[in-house]
């Protein structure tokens, strides 16, 4: 006698309906989004998608999870691969013009814009967590830099990388309000003018 099987197999593909998740809290924000939202989005009903992902908070737990390992990988590999803080900054800048700017995806952060108006203590928590993990990045780079005097000694390495994240948050702003790329850029090459200059050697 053939044993029934157990629980209804999947209709959906399950990386598909993240990324329309993924997309619908990137457009709208956190708060504002509700599950049946989400559920029309990924095209699934409410059972299955908390079958699939959980609840809502642990669904968009998975989703900045996703988009830091994707769209926002740009940031991490900036900070990481460029030999001097000066050249990480410029194109961590220089990137995000590009990055918040594509038409292929909302615009802006979702980092960033997902924790606009968001009163859920957890994940303001969360969200505010990765921008600190962030500053603190650009924080290390800049002290790195100043104690290898590729930065004058009087560098203020947490003010400067509070500057930079400002920038950072604001370009994300203003792509959601409409800047173009090329005005993003320019606001780049505008925060690179204050960078402070290399120490000249002393012979």
């Amino acid at each position: 006698m053939a044993t029934k099987q157990r629980g209804r197999p999947r209709s959906f593909d399950r990386d598909t309906a993240l990324e329309q998740a993924t997309m619908e809290f990137w457009r709208r924000g956190y708060e504002v989004t509700s599950v049946a939202d989400l559920t029309r989005v990924m095209g699934i009903g409410a059972p299955s998608l908390y079958a699939a992902f959980g609840d809502k908070q642990t669904l968009f737990e998975e989703v900045v999870r996703g988009y830091q390992a994707t769209h926002g990988a740009f940031a991490t590999r900036a900070l990481t691969e460029e030999p001097t803080a000066r050249e990480a900054v410029a194109r961590l800048l220089r990137e995000a013009a590009a990055e918040f700017t594509d038409p292929a995806h909302p615009y802006g952060c979702l980092v960033i814009g997902a924790a606009a108006n968001c009163t859920t203590e957890a994940v303001s928590a969360a969200l505010r967590d990765q921008r600190t993990a962030g500053l603190d990045a650009i924080e290390s780079r800049i002290a790195a830099d100043t104690a290898a005097h590729r930065l004058p000694g009087s560098t203020d390495a947490a003010a400067l990388a509070r500057f930079v994240a400002t920038v950072f948050q604001g370009m994300s702003q203003q792509a959601r309000d409409g800047a173009t790329r090329v005005d993003l850029e320019a606001v780049a090459e505008t925060a690179m003018a204050v960078w402070p200059e290399e120490p000249t050697p002393s012979r």
